[in-house]
């Protein structure tokens, strides 16, 4: 693990586990996400409340934070924005409510995913893998490395530090689920793209209204009225198409 506000994924070797956070005051479910975890490989820290997680923030970032949204001394959708703010690490959101607007805000304030419980152990590990690899920067392959810059409409996409930059200057630290599915658009400009594309995984819920937060995000940031969008067109019964023109470097 790495001190003074450094992550462990940029202060480790290559191999280091990844450093993961679990915010979650039932003592048991916290004990059985560390030992999980632990078992497949990662290192966990357990913490009870919202308040204890931002004080080891200071200090040491994590690669990932699991946070239950029933904290005891604050709203864990609040805890979601504050870790989304301090720090770069991916969020999978653990929580019990059935409310779809409690998830919806979550992913909205920064949050990548989100399991209810009660969860199967294993595909919440899955999911922490998802987040993990879509934050891992891409290795070199034997035809060289893979472009870095991708730019579009006045826009480029820094791909290694996540951040989006106006011609103006102005950048935008994105959120690892927005640059997932802005990827996908850019590397496939001009093509309708399903959800499951744009999501990265098959058998989606026709419920699960999580890209179309991310959609909604991207638009907020890229157009220059997200209520008639020119760049991320709507495709209605199909998915959605990157109307822009894309180059790499």
């Amino acid at each position: 693990m790495s001190e003074h506000g450094v992550s462990s994924a940029e202060a480790g070797e290559a191999q280091s586990p990844a450093l993961i956070y679990i915010v979650d005051d039932d003592l048991a479910i916290a004990r059985l996400l560390t030992n999980v975890l632990t078992e497949f490989g990662f290192n966990a820290e357990a913490f009870g409340t919202g308040s204890a997680v931002l004080r080891r923030l200071q200090t040491t970032r994590p690669d990932l934070c699991i946070v239950d949204l029933g904290l005891p001394d604050m709203d864990g959708i609040e805890l979601v924005r504050q870790i989304a703010l301090q720090s770069h690490a991916g969020v999978l959101i653990l929580t019990g409510r059935g409310h779809t607007v409690d998830r919806v805000m979550g992913l909205e304030l920064g949050g990548d995913d989100y399991v209810t419980k009660p969860f199967e152990p294993r595909e919440l590990v899955a999911r922490v893998r998802s987040i993990l690899r879509r934050r891992a920067p891409h290795a070199g392959s034997a035809v060289g490395a893979p472009k870095r810059l991708a730019s579009f409409a006045g826009w480029t996409l820094d791909c290694a530090a996540n951040i989006l930059r106006a011609e103006d200057g102005t950048e935008h630290v994105l959120g690892v689920a927005e640059v997932q599915v802005l990827r996908a658009f850019l590397e496939r400009p001009h093509q309708i793209l399903s959800r499951e594309q744009l999501v990265g995984h098959r058998g989606l819920s026709p419920m699960d209204r999580s890209i179309d937060v991310r959609i909604s995000r991207l638009r907020r940031k890229i157009e220059v009225d997200p209520m008639d969008p020119r760049i991320i067109k709507t495709v209605y019964g199909a998915g959605y198409v990157f109307s822009a023109s894309v180059s790499w470097s």
